[in-house]
């Protein structure tokens, strides 16, 4: 039985991964490049079998109290007239998912994997040397240590996955989109509610689920190039957010304005990641380093919830031996990632419009939603891409410090 394992990442594959190895009598440590855990984000979504992976890790309580789920979404034109505008039956799956603050989320997660786990904040993985009978990670900060296994959970630009499984452009699939989300002050009167406006190409949004705390901004832009996601320190971003989103209407000045106070600003890409394999001799993929399906699928800490799950899971069905459980965790995997992946390309069109026609068809759209069956069946898609995976009953125990925290 693997005794000692390596996570990279504590965002929440990895600290769901180490809630579970304790019960196994395995020994985590989760090494975060951050020097603290992270802030800021839009809110997620945690539907389907990551609902069921919640009630077994007993934390569904404690997801459902955390929860601000939307009220209703607002499509704005340039002088913030209401276009269209939708309650929750359009922001909603089913009445059971769960919308969470990333930050609410990862806290849950983290507070609950905390005795037995050991964390090595600021620091990152630098070098991987897998000899076959255990694998030395190297650090930045920390001295060498040796492993049983290495996780990457270390998200779309995974370092592990660079230094075990080759360059990132080997396994990243660009969706010609880029997105920003930062916090802001609440100074809009929003409460549980989402609004967007869009041009051609480029669409500003806010949001908001407890009124008595921050907004969320969110700008997404098409583009052809992945070049702005290359832009590494903050004053660049803001620069070209700013340049990106000039004389556009509603409230776009007050939010670009807010970018200077904006800590938390989160810029990228929007992509996925498509890798041939999840595992290499005693190292392994979780998360958004293996299958990254992009926000536009919504789906990415389900996927991290149910993920950790199942390779935990499959590690006790194997008693430890990673030979055996690392394959069966993707064969399980697979088929609901795929799911999950394919419903990211629904997102495009409706979040970023590509032209006024879009915008047009968008808005109708939303305007008679319960009248068109094509949004219906766009609802029970990702309803049942959410539940596109029979979970085993693993010999898995929920720690019992878990409850306390």
């Amino acid at each position: 039985m693997a005794r000692t394992v390596c996570i990279s990442g504590a965002g929440i594959a990895g600290p769901a991964l180490a809630f579970w190895l304790r019960g196994l009598g395995v020994h985590p440590t989760v090494v975060e490049r951050a020097p603290r855990l992270r802030t800021g984000g839009w809110a997620v979504d945690v539907r389907g079998a990551a609902l069921t992976v919640a009630e077994r890790m007993g934390l569904a309580d404690a997801f459902r109290a955390a929860s601000d789920n939307l009220a209703g979404l607002d499509l704005v034109d340039a002088r913030g007239r209401t276009r269209a505008a939708a309650g929750s039956e359009l922001t909603s799956s089913s009445p059971d998912d769960l919308e969470i603050r990333r930050t609410a989320l990862s806290r849950t997660v983290f507070d609950a994997a905390q005795d037995g786990v050991d964390y090595l904040f600021g620091d990152t993985v630098t070098a991987v040397d897998d000899d076959g009978d255990r694998v030395r990670v190297s650090f930045a900060e920390s001295a060498p240590r040796d492993f049983d296994l290495l996780v990457a959970a270390d998200g779309l630009h995974s370092e592990v996955r660079r230094l075990v499984f080759g360059p990132e452009e080997r396994h990243l699939r660009f969706l010609n989109a880029h997105v920003s989300i930062f916090d802001l002050p609440n100074r809009f009167g929003l409460d549980h509610r989402a609004v967007l406006h869009s041009d051609p190409g480029r669409t500003i949004g806010l949001y908001a689920g407890d009124p008595a705390g921050p907004a969320q901004a969110f700008l997404g832009f098409r583009s052809r190039t992945e070049a702005a996601s290359r832009l590494r320190d903050g004053a660049s971003r803001r620069r070209y957010l700013r340049a990106r989103y000039s004389g556009m209407g509603w409230k776009a000045p007050e939010i670009l304005e807010a970018l200077d106070g904006a800590p938390d600003l989160y810029f990228d890409s929007i992509s996925q990641v498509r890798t041939d394999r999840w595992s290499q001799g005693r190292t392994v993929l979780l998360g958004d380093a293996a299958h990254c399906p992009s926000p536009l699928s919504g789906q990415g800490s389900s996927l991290a919830l149910v993920g950790a799950y199942v390779l935990a899971g499959e590690l006790a069905a194997a008693g430890g031996d990673h030979r055996r459980a690392f394959p069966a965790y993707e064969r399980a995997m697979r088929g609901f990632v795929r799911r999950n992946q394919a419903i990211a390309t629904n997102g495009m069109p409706f979040l970023v419009p590509r032209d006024h026609l879009q915008i047009l068809l968008r808005d109708a759209a939303v305007r008679f939603g319960p009248h068109l069956p094509a949004l219906n069946r766009l609802s029970g898609g990702v309803r049942k891409a959410a539940n596109a995976i029979g979970l085993k009953d693993y010999p898995l125990a929920a720690p019992s410090a878990a409850s306390g925290r």
